[in-house]
């Protein structure tokens, strides 16, 4: 019996990341911005979640989260690819049921049958994996990509749901992963430090019967630094049904986005940052 317990608290525990709502980025998990400044608040949700993506106790990256549509705003981390295997297991974010629940992430089907969470408390609080099941051109696209962080466990930390929206399929496989594979490459030869942002516009559909937003337009912008003189800027967008990527300067994806998100003033990173 002892072995038995000793063998499900070991497997309860290979199963759990660890995120943490919080009430301000600045004060928790400020190193994934540039300046440790995040985006201003235009962009900001009505029921916002900010969550500090901790993992075997790290931080790994920062995400917004728009609890109402149950998608993340965006992503915010530092750009270290490196190699590893893709993880194949889908955590969910306890702490949006509420700030007395657990701060590690973890699989369904821990929460709901080692730690007995309220299943539907769960749906309620946030996207769940059935959610995207039997999506028709539409599949999980990720935020913060686990292409873009630098070891298994970075890498893992990307697998959650509130990193994760509803992305045309075809754009997932194709022009966005040649954006986040190849362009990024290029680009971010010669700086030291890079950091990204990545996020979504709202739409007016939704999956899983009306349960989840499916955006309507998928953004990045990076900001890196060369040396402590020398900073460069690029950013992209594309259109949510099509597999179309266009290349922007920072500030012309800020003013697009002032457009879209219907807001006077949109700042994604510190004004150090070069918007040309």
């Amino acid at each position: 019996m002892l072995l038995l317990l000793l063998l499900q608290f070991s497997i309860c525990c290979l199963m759990l990341g660890n995120s943490e709502v919080v009430t301000s980025f600045e004060n928790t998990c400020p190193q994934f911005f540039f300046r440790e400044t995040p985006p201003n608040d235009a962009i900001k949700p009505a029921n916002p979640a900010q969550i500090c993506q901790l993992y075997k106790n790290q931080y790994r990256f920062a995400t917004l989260y728009d609890r109402d549509n149950r998608i993340p705003i965006y992503s915010a981390y530092v750009y270290q690819p490196g190699y590893g295997k893709r993880p194949n297991s889908w955590m969910v974010e306890p702490q949006l049921m509420g700030s007395n629940y657990q701060k590690e992430m973890a699989t369904e089907w821990i929460l709901l049958n080692d730690i007995g969470v309220d299943q539907g408390l769960l749906n309620e609080s946030q996207a769940v994996l059935r959610d995207y099941k039997n999506l028709t051109n539409f599949n999980r696209g990720h935020l913060n990509p686990n292409g873009h962080q630098p070891n298994p466990d970075y890498k893992a930390a990307t697998f959650t749901l509130s990193n994760i929206v509803p992305q045309f399929m075809n754009l997932n496989s194709g022009k966005w992963n040649n954006y986040e594979q190849e362009v990024m490459k290029s680009r971010t030869e010669g700086c030291a430090t890079t950091y990204v942002v990545v996020g979504v516009v709202p739409g007016n559909n939704y999956i899983a019967g009306g349960r989840v937003n499916k955006p309507s337009h998928i953004w990045s912008a990076a900001c890196c630094e060369i040396d402590n003189n020398h900073r460069k800027s690029w950013a992209v967008i594309a259109p949510n049904d099509q597999n179309a990527v266009e290349l922007f300067t920072l500030g012309e994806l800020e003013e697009k986005l002032v457009e879209l998100y219907r807001k006077e003033e949109i700042l994604l990173f510190d004004s150090d940052c070069p918007r040309q």
